[in-house]
């Protein structure tokens, strides 16, 4: 075999002329995998992205606003069975079911992003400080993420909710009581992962080379620690999301949530319809649950995919199993059965 031949055939060569989109988060754990893996992957992005349009789209796609309660016919009229004007019924209170789900997709976004969005922010930094500076600072760092930690999440939210608002809130109210409290649960997780990496990758080479040219303590934190300790965080941020969800959920369930002349919530819709379920009435409850279960399905998915994804085992194995394996291993075998015993070419 020429050089040539096996300079195409070299893994590496293939990476560098790959197109760059290709090197994209997502896009290379969807071109990495395989079979089932794949298919839970394609399925979660599907359902995720669908939630994140609806929530982009939800004036022009819902069909009344979300405390609408008449039109020009005169009013929606409670617990309507779906047809006609209201394809999945109405509620209790005369609320149209479909315009309350559609647009309760952009409350359930608005708590994902604020949440997550802080508590990658707060996590991240205080697990890069103690973990590269160490000493007492680290100790008490550590034991307060511990205790912080074993704190339940939906507890914690109901007394964030009465705290700001009272229990009963306007749309900004009830999103920062939600993502508050997820944001203060979740900054152990952020701080825990950050902070493992940051102390390994702290006696790398390329670090110690850092300190020897007199590189400032805060330009090696963020400059070169802080860029390769980041690489999990699409993971955690995925599974926190669909958590960030059920909370939200719960606290509406609860009664701690959003009011509905503020916004459309999931949780608050169930439990308006509780009793509609004993009644026979069941597309009140039917398509907010769904919903929720939907969208956690999707993120979930989505999340554990990646986390597989990102196992070195798994990925060896996908590696051996894969039938682009044979090609690469072929000139090994060639020049083995081209070689006598002595070790001379044949």
């Amino acid at each position: 075999m020429t050089n040539t031949d096996a300079t195409s055939a070299d893994p590496a060569s293939f990476a560098a002329r790959a197109p760059r989109w290709h090197h994209l988060p997502v896009v290379h754990q969807l071109r990495q995998s395989v079979g089932l893996q794949r298919g839970m992957l394609v399925v979660g992005l599907v359902i995720t992205g669908i939630f994140i349009l609806t929530a982009i789209f939800a004036p022009l796609l819902a069909p009344y606003g979300f405390a609408e309660l008449q039109d020009e016919n005169g009013n929606f009229g409670a617990q309507q069975p779906p047809g006609g004007a209201h394809i999945l019924g109405t509620t209790v209170g005369g609320y149209d079911v479909l315009s309350r789900v559609i647009w309760g997709t952009q409350t359930a976004l608005a708590v994902i992003v604020v949440a997550v969005v802080l508590s990658i922010f707060a996590g991240v930094l205080l697990g890069l400080v103690s973990g590269y500076l160490g000493g007492w600072l680290d100790r008490v760092l550590v034991v307060i993420a511990d205790a912080v930690f074993a704190f339940p999440t939906l507890l914690l939210a109901i007394v964030a909710a009465i705290v700001i608002s009272g229990g009963q809130s306007k749309l900004l109210g009830g999103v920062l009581a939600a993502a508050i409290s997820i944001t203060v649960v979740y900054i152990p997780q952020y701080f825990r992962v950050i902070r493992a990496e940051t102390v390994r990758i702290k006696t790398e080479a390329y670090v110690e080379s850092a300190k020897v040219i007199g590189s400032s303590t805060s330009r090696i934190m963020f400059r070169h620690v802080l860029r390769n300790a980041t690489r999990t965080l699409p993971l955690i941020f995925t599974l926190n999301s669909s958590e960030a969800i059920l909370t939200l959920a719960g606290l509406g369930f609860l009664g701690f949530g959003i009011e509905p002349t503020s916004a459309a919530e999931w949780g608050y819709d169930l439990n308006r319809s509780i009793s509609d379920v004993t009644s026979g009435i069941w597309w009140t409850s039917l398509f907010p649950g769904l919903a929720i279960v939907l969208v956690v399905l999707g993120i979930t998915l989505v999340g554990e995919s990646l986390n597989d994804l990102a196992d070195p085992r798994l990925r060896t194995r996908r590696k051996a199993d894969s039938p682009t394996a044979t090609p690469i291993a072929a000139p090994d075998m060639a020049a083995t059965s081209a070689t006598d015993s002595t070790g001379a070419p044949a």
